[in-house]
């Protein structure tokens, strides 16, 4: 492997030092048209080997930009394709490092055919190892399919490129109107990227994700846990609003590993650890707080369509790889709006299926409002959710209180309707009501969530759920 590439420094950055062993070293293009014959191709533009992540088995490709820009041809592609077997025979994840123009076009039907080979080594792969993609130069075309693909893309800052059609190839746009390529748009529009960083960051985060997840779906991702299981969460009370700080004060050692961070963020998923065991977590957001703790978004605590498919496809990554569901709920309804209309029926069905079909313990813990439908839809007990916790303060029912009233006292004046609402609190939305009908499982006070959380999760450590024979789901 050459030592001063850009592909192998980021391979070395990336693994545990003096641990990567290169896997066809000497393959390069067999093609000779268009004086590709005259034309050293070192690798023939990718890196591919293995090694590990504190102490961790994972196979790597690194695209070299310097030979051929990267492209995928023939023997570039089978070398990856070689990987994925070698993977999926030990059981182990596979992160693809991009940096190419895209399909080597002197190679043309070869090339083509290549791309092929990666997708379908890439489809048998899902589900059964986790597969990461990071993009540190570009990554255009038919070659944008392989990180959406994949399980988790990265993609750095400033010199990334994501795109099917070039920006200046769309109708009406060019780069400077709006970069669709850029990092920005792929990861707050698109939600194809999950994090975005700078290269460095990006490979230190690779490594703690790879830590944190299972190394396949028959692997159990188990840590040493060495925090207190018993531990009091004294500030999670103030954070109902930003449940990713919620999140993070009910997991080992307050360590969230959030996806998809700058898409739906109405919307937040990710994975902690409670007592050494990972576990995927997606809970409802109306804050978003910085780093000075300053509120710099605020949203209404209703499902959206783009948060709706964002935790549903992370559920569904979960369930794949048997990591159990941790919800944390807080939604009066859904996003009223004439373009969230056009994509919210399918959205919360596609939730509502993730949770429902989902086998792996799911604990829900109410922390707010839950009202109607949207709260049916967020792992509520009626859908499948093992435990359902609830906060004293809680409110479960069909709709706000107000509004119900003015619906059953429609014509009856202020009085009656401000009478009715107080008695429908009461008798409807009030969390007690809901527990003395078997919706509730349990009442804990905000402080004492990560230890009846833990416990559920414990208790359930060894579900076993069975469901009608099918080939799969169509939803």
């Amino acid at each position: 492997m050459s030592t001063t590439s850009q592909a192998s420094q980021r391979i070395n950055a990336l693994l545990d030092e003096n641990s990567f062993v290169e896997i066809g070293g000497l393959v390069t293009a067999r093609a000779t048209d268009f004086n590709l014959k005259q034309t050293e191709t070192p690798s023939d533009g990718v890196i591919t080997g293995y090694g590990v992540i504190d102490g961790n088995l994972v196979y790597v490709y690194s695209q070299d930009a310097s030979v051929l820009n990267g492209t995928i041809g023939e023997m570039h592609a089978k070398k990856i394709a070689n990987l994925y077997d070698l993977a999926m025979k030990t059981g182990a994840p596979v992160i693809g490092l991009i940096d190419s123009a895209g399909l080597r076009l002197q190679e043309a039907t070869d090339a083509l055919n290549g791309f092929g080979e990666i997708y379908m080594k890439q489809t048998l792969a899902s589900g059964v190892i986790p597969q990461i993609t990071a993009i540190f130069g570009t990554c255009g075309g038919g070659l944008a399919v392989v990180p959406t693909l994949t399980d988790f893309t990265f993609m750095e800052a400033d010199k990334a490129k994501l795109f099917v059609n070039s920006p200046n190839a769309i109708d009406g746009n060019e780069i400077s109107k709006c970069n669709t390529s850029a990092a920005a748009f792929q990861s707050e529009e698109a939600g194809i990227v999950d994090v975005v960083a700078d290269e460095a960051s990006i490979l230190a985060q690779i490594r703690q994700l790879v830590s944190i997840l299972p190394a396949n779906n028959a692997d159990i991702a188990l840590d040493d846990c060495t925090d207190d299981l018993n531990r009091a969460c004294a500030e999670i009370a103030n954070c109902v609003g930003d449940t990713s700080i919620a999140l993070s004060q009910i997991a080992d050692n307050g360590i969230f590993v959030e996806v998809k961070q700058n898409y739906a963020k109405d919307m937040v998923a990710g994975f902690i650890r409670l007592n050494g065991a990972t576990v995927g977590a997606v809970a409802n957001r109306t804050e978003v707080y910085n780093e000075e703790g300053e509120v710099v978004e605020k949203f209404d605590a209703v499902l959206s369509a783009r948060g709706a498919e964002k935790a549903a496809d992370f559920i569904n990554f979960c369930d794949a790889f048997d990591i159990p569901v941790l919800s944390l709920t807080n939604v009066k309804g859904f996003a009223a709006t004439k373009c969230a209309e056009k994509k919210m029926a399918k959205a919360v069905a596609k939730l509502t299926y993730a949770f429902a079909n989902a086998t792996v313990p799911k604990v829900n813990v109410v922390i707010g409002k839950a009202y109607g439908s949207a709260y049916v839809a967020m792992n509520s007990k009626a859908i499948g959710a093992d435990i359902t916790i609830a906060w004293p303060n809680a409110e479960i029912g069909a709709m706000d209180a107000n509004l119900a009233a003015k619906i059953i006292c429609d014509g009856q004046g202020a009085d009656a309707i401000d009478a009715c609402a107080k008695e429908y609190a009461a008798l409807q939305n009030n969390v007690v009501s809901a527990a003395k009908r078997g919706y509730v499982d349990q009442i804990v006070e905000p402080v004492d969530t990560r230890k009846y959380v833990i416990g559920a999760f414990e208790m359930l450590a060894t579900k076993s759920e069975g469901r009608p024979e099918k080939k799969h789901g169509t939803v």
